[in-house]
């Protein structure tokens, strides 16, 4: 979690119980709802980019060339919408794998569509057919990513991307 992050689930915190105190519980629950949300959120968007990190990290070892950069916090659109979070970008020669991933995090920055919870983008500069776009969604007992096809996404899936980064 960053420092951002840390900072605006304190100051929801301390929302939700000026809200409940001043006798408005659906705020103070609305509050507590997007809290318990924003840490799913960031949970889960951590799991990603962390696994990609050490993915490319072993990565490394067969291709010392390899660079792992890391940007946050990070905006990107997708659709209307910003959305913050963090920038993974993986550089092997010219090729360059780049992962995209963050929410929605104030009414201004707009929505988050198809009942995600976060986004992800992975783009692989020169080849926009192996990239993919992710969403953060509820499942029954943990929260999952899903692709395009609504195929759930494990590190396998994420090992693939540094495949083709490397030309595997």
């Amino acid at each position: 979690m960053t420092e951002l992050d840390s900072i605006w689930s304190e100051m929801l915190g301390e929302a939700a119980a000026k809200a409940s105190d001043s006798g408005h519980r659906d705020i103070a629950d609305y509050l507590r709802l997007k809290a318990a949300n924003d840490e799913i959120r960031s949970i889960g968007v951590g799991w990603l980019v962390d696994t990609i990190v050490e993915i490319a990290g072993h990565a490394v070892r067969d291709h010392a060339a390899i660079i792992i950069e890391r940007e946050e916090p990070y905006n990107f659109a997708h659709g209307n919408s910003n959305m913050v979070g963090s920038l993974i970008r993986v550089s092997h020669g010219v090729r360059c794998l780049t992962l995209e991933a963050g929410w929605t995090r104030t009414p201004r920055d707009g929505i988050m569509r198809n009942s995600a919870l976060a986004m992800a983008r992975i783009t692989h500069f020169g080849l926009p057919n192996k990239g993919s776009e992710l969403r953060l969604v509820h499942d029954d007992k943990l929260p999952k990513w899903l692709d395009e096809r609504d195929s759930r996404i494990e590190s396998k899936d994420l090992s693939y991307h540094v495949d083709v980064l490397c030309d595997k």
